[in-house]
């Protein structure tokens, strides 16, 4: 397996650089930190108008034909411009749910919406802190469901939910139209990602999967997402390293740029390290997909994106001194968006407990 792009992945990501850079700045995203409820529209637009939202899903269902790789390049561009919505990530988990789990008619109901764009969809498993909780706070019975799932990315918006539940004795993954469910918006550190506690009151829910192999549906929904949102991550964190280093070569101190100390050269440095270390995990990660190790892989590029963003958006407001936390510099866009995707999907502690797990029974 080669971690090198071909021409025509090299074209995606230039392309949708190039347009999102024309398209999205700061100016529009800081209003955003302090308004509840509303998202970039010019972005989210873009993508449908680009046939990203299409770009990894089935052709007979309205897709491209594409996959996670290339998805995931424009993931990238998407983190290296701190996209104002998430729901390139969520509509992807959604889609790929149905698109692995649903009938005919699911699928057919659904998944031509999702590819458009004129459908978003949300995933709602987490319970509190636990990512792919043991007993869910939503229960199935029937074909009805009871609870409320709190701090669900995109729910604000969403029209459609993948819902982690609690069965008659088992687990459930479960599809739910978001018509008439009761939303309640979560003021977060991030007001971009539409956070929503959902209430389910006698809702009307389709099975897609039972039993423990609900739960392994899951995961595998969690791990197709989490590479997208790795992707998003690692941009964001070359980004803050292009920013860090532009700035030491041009702000002086005692007479010569502030680049030439050892303390920012080796940090800028490190942080070369820690992004292409992301990177290639990312790369990889996308390339396993379908394969037998593809969680793992898809663990490992979480845990080392996170930690790139993690640490960009902190040493990036460091180096700029004074500076770096003014409203009009914007660098705390990124700090924000990577303690936010720090803890989509499931934070650093579950994607390291999913890896060891991996690990202990491929040795066995």
């Amino acid at each position: 397996m080669t971690i090198l792009y071909d021409e025509g992945q090299q074209a995606i990501a230039t392309e949708s650089r190039r347009v999102l850079e024309a398209r999205v700045g700061k100016e529009a995203l800081l209003p955003l930190l302090e308004t509840v409820g509303e998202y970039h529209q010019p972005f989210w637009d873009t993508a449908k108008e680009q046939g990203w939202t299409a770009l990894a899903l089935p052709e007979a269902d309205g897709g491209l034909g594409l996959g996670l790789i290339e998805l995931g390049l424009i993931a990238h561009q998407a983190g290296r411009s701190i996209s104002g919505a998430p729901f390139l990530t969520s509509s992807f988990g959604a889609a790929k749910a149905i698109e692995l789990f649903g009938s005919d008619a699911q699928k057919g109901r659904w998944l031509p919406g999702l590819a458009s764009g004129t459908t978003i969809g949300a995933i709602a498993f987490a319970a509190g802190p636990d990512a792919l909780p043991r007993q869910p706070d939503v229960t199935l019975t029937g074909d009805r469901i009871d609870g409320t799932l709190r701090g669900v990315s995109a729910g604000l918006a969403a029209d459609v939910a993948i819902v982690l539940a609690n069965g008659p004795g088992m687990p459930v993954l479960a599809l739910v139209h978001l018509d008439g469910v009761q939303r309640v918006a979560v003021p977060s550190f991030d007001n971009s990602r539409l956070i929503a506690d959902l209430g389910f009151s006698d809702a009307p829910a389709e099975t897609l999967v039972v039993g423990d192999a609900a739960r392994t549906a899951a995961l595998h929904i969690l791990a197709l997402q989490s590479v997208v949102t790795a992707h998003e991550q690692t941009g964001g964190a070359e980004a803050l390293m292009e920013i860090a280093r532009d700035y030491a070569l041009t702000r002086r101190a005692f007479g010569q740029p502030i680049g030439a100390f050892q303390s920012v050269k080796h940090r800028i440095a490190e942080l070369y390290g820690l992004v292409e270390l992301a990177r290639a995990n990312c790369i990889h990660a996308a390339a396993r997909e379908g394969a037998t190790d593809f969680i793992t892989a898809a663990a490992a590029a979480r845990l080392s994106a996170t930690e790139a963003y993690d640490t960009a958006a902190r040493d990036c407001i460091q180096i700029h001194g004074g500076i770096g936390v003014t409203w009009e510099i914007g660098l705390h866009l990124h700090m924000r968006r990577a303690r936010s995707l720090a803890i989509e999907q499931g934070s650093s502690l579950f994607w390291e407990d999913v890896l060891v797990d991996q690990l202990a029974g491929e040795t066995a």
